[in-house]
């Protein structure tokens, strides 16, 4: 059955505030290939809406998301590279839609934040994160690795090689601690966090907020940040599809006993390392 791009994304404009909530509760907010569509839309409309001044993007219920979507990835059965490079670049494309967005945009992250989503809000200008929340990137795992390569920019090498060498899972204060995140609530401040401080850049008009965000993007890229991702799109392509016997039998697993089982067999493999 294919899904509803209006109702696996919602969004909601008040007082110049765009939130933007990915609705797949009951998966995780996964990033399926209908969110990430819908999303990428809804990124270019509120980009030329004169009425929005900042985009929050957050997922409904206990998760920001767990990234892109595995098991659609396995159902589909892509093999070849220039294929896989075809399907990566729509991922690709959102992240930096939104990094790119003249917009401020904030994520306010509670749960899990995994793989593609945590790329997602690393693409964001700010990240709050409650406390319960949880970053990382760990395709490396499961035969993948990083889709927009935003990390590095981000935290600086030597914990970016850690996390994406390991694709160990670190807690909302330690991202804080490593600047991967602006700052850390409880559960039930979040919202209220990232409203007021959406208000507090909102005040600021357009032009001004418009400009500063092209300074800062020319900023980051005149230091190779999109000549990075695009140069990684190309080897994540061919990443995706190399083979290993671990990578085979994670997918054979997600196709006979389904994804936890698989998740859970891939995480045994690592232990309490």
């Amino acid at each position: 059955m294919l899904e509803d791009s209006n109702e696996v994304v919602r969004c909601d404009v008040r007082e110049g505030i765009a939130w933007l909530v990915i609705n797949r509760p009951d998966k995780l907010n996964a990033l399926s290939s209908t969110v990430v569509i819908a999303m990428r839309q809804w990124i270019q409309q509120l980009n030329e809406d004169d009425a929005v001044r900042v985009i929050v993007i957050r997922g409904a219920g206990k998760a920001f998301s767990v990234g892109y979507d595995i098991a659609e990835e396995v159902a589909a059965g892509i093999e070849r590279p220039e294929d896989w490079h075809n399907a990566l670049t729509r991922n690709v494309d959102l992240s930096m839609s939104v990094w790119a967005s003249h917009k401020p945009t904030i994520a306010a992250v509670d749960g899990w934040c995994l793989a593609g989503a945590c790329e997602l809000a690393m693409a964001c200008d700010m990240i709050v994160a409650t406390e319960r929340s949880q970053f990382g990137e760990p395709e490396i795992r499961f035969g993948s690795g990083p889709v927009t390569i935003l990390m590095p920019f981000l935290i600086g090498q030597k914990k970016t090689n850690e996390l994406l060498l390991t694709g160990d899972v670190i807690s909302a204060a330690e991202a804080e601690k490593i600047g991967m995140i602006n700052r850390v609530v409880s559960a039930d401040e979040l919202i209220e966090t990232v409203d007021k401080l959406a208000r507090k850049i909102a005040v600021t008009p357009n032009i001004t907020l418009k400009l500063t965000k092209i300074a800062l993007t020319r900023a980051y890229e005149a230091m190779g940040l999109r000549q990075a991702v695009n140069a990684n799109l190309d080897v994540a392509a061919t990443l995706n599809a190399a083979y290993s016997p671990e990578k085979s039998g994670f997918a054979q697993r997600v196709k006979e006993e389904g994804l936890r089982k698989a998740l859970d067999w891939r995480d045994s493999r690592y232990g309490k390392l």
